[in-house]
């Protein structure tokens, strides 16, 4: 079934963006096409109001507003598909678009990396292996006349 039927864009279990707050632009699309590419508006471009949206907790919309600033405009984040050449494919790729984008931008941040000193035995087993390159190297020179 695709995406298109479904009410609101599900980006996980506790999220869904409602179908209202999102909104459509279509345009002709460049590149390769034929004879349509001059006729069909298959170029999409999806905005969704983030900094308004009614959907978002207010810890969601910070996190959301702080990784995507680059991307946003006025709080709307907007996503272009171009790359097939029916607007119902653009469609569905624009829609997976946003909500990989929604997703990754609400995953935590990872936990900090803990720092540790090395073993003992990693020690040695370096310092061995340091050894052991040191005398194949020697093994290669000519001998030394003394």
């Amino acid at each position: 079934m695709p995406s298109s039927h479904r009410p609101g864009l599900r980006v996980s279990s506790g999220l869904t963006i409602p179908e209202a707050e999102l909104s459509w632009r279509f345009s002709r699309s460049s590149g390769p096409g034929g004879q349509g590419v001059n006729t069909a508006d298959s170029r999409v471009e999806l905005v969704w109001d983030a900094a308004h949206s009614t959907v978002l907790t207010p810890h969601q919309r910070d996190r959301i507003l702080d990784r995507l600033s680059s991307r946003l405009v006025n709080g709307a984040l907007t996503i272009a598909a171009s790359e097939h050449r029916a607007q119902l494919r653009n469609r569905d790729a624009a829609r997976e678009r946003l909500v990989a984008l929604v997703a990754d931008a609400l995953r935590p941040p990872a936990p900090q990396r803990r720092a540790t000193k090395p073993s003992r035995g990693s020690k040695e087993r370096r310092l061995t292996a340091k050894k052991r390159r040191t005398d194949v190297k020697q093994m290669r020179k000519p001998p030394r006349d003394g």
